[in-house]
């Protein structure tokens, strides 16, 4: 049976390993393990709740949602912990005005489907964060952060889907690519979003 519901903002593939890169030596020195036990996947939580949501009725409007988004550039700058969460630690990305309008735009879109936004995610208390160790023990927080520190922040790459998963164990119930509605003329070569000038040739739908 289902605990919960989240919606999750997924990286691009070298960002992801980065951090999976991280969890791993995480699992190896025995020092955090959960992220891989519950077959997670590298991700910034946008949105959880314990309350049944329908995924069904869910579905069209995040598609639809997500189809509108530009992939968001996000750059990892810093190390953070949840000490009252199970002794938590995350990579906090620096606080862009767009992802924080992206995370706005989709609470305003969940509000008036009548889904309710707990306090931890509204919009004025809302914290991103990509979690990379869960129940660490106290003697060893320290030496999960020298851990961390390896990964010489900051980390920069692209948040590229978004995806509704239940938990626990997790299982991603349907994700979409951010940008869908965004087209560029094959010949120029380019993503958008992904280059560091935009192409001019993009256009909107």
């Amino acid at each position: 049976m289902s605990q919960g519901y989240a919606i999750e903002l997924y990286f691009d593939p070298a960002l992801e390993n980065q951090v999976l890169k991280a969890w791993n030596v995480l699992a190896r020195r025995q020092i955090s393990t959960q992220l891989i036990e519950i077959e997670s996947r590298p991700h910034i939580t946008l949105f959880s709740t314990s309350s049944f949501i329908d995924p069904a009725k869910i579905e069209p409007l995040i598609k639809s949602f997500a189809a509108k988004q530009e992939p968001l550039q996000l750059n990892f700058s810093s190390i953070g912990s949840f000490p009252n969460e199970g002794n938590a630690l995350f990579l906090a990305p620096t606080p862009t005005l767009s992802l924080l309008q992206f995370h706005s735009q989709l609470c305003d879109l969940l509000k008036k489907e009548g889904v309710e936004i707990g306090d931890e995610y509204r919009v004025d208390s809302w914290v991103p964060a990509c979690p990379v160790a869960q129940e660490v023990p106290k003697s060893r927080m320290a030496e999960a952060i020298n851990v961390l520190r390896d990964l010489k922040l900051p980390v920069s790459g692209y948040a590229m889907d978004v995806g509704l998963v239940e938990f626990s164990p997790v299982r991603e119930l349907f994700s979409f690519m951010l940008g869908e509605d965004f087209k560029l003329r094959e010949s120029d070569g380019c993503m958008y979003g992904l280059t560091p000038l935009l192409c001019e040739s993009s256009i909107f739908l």
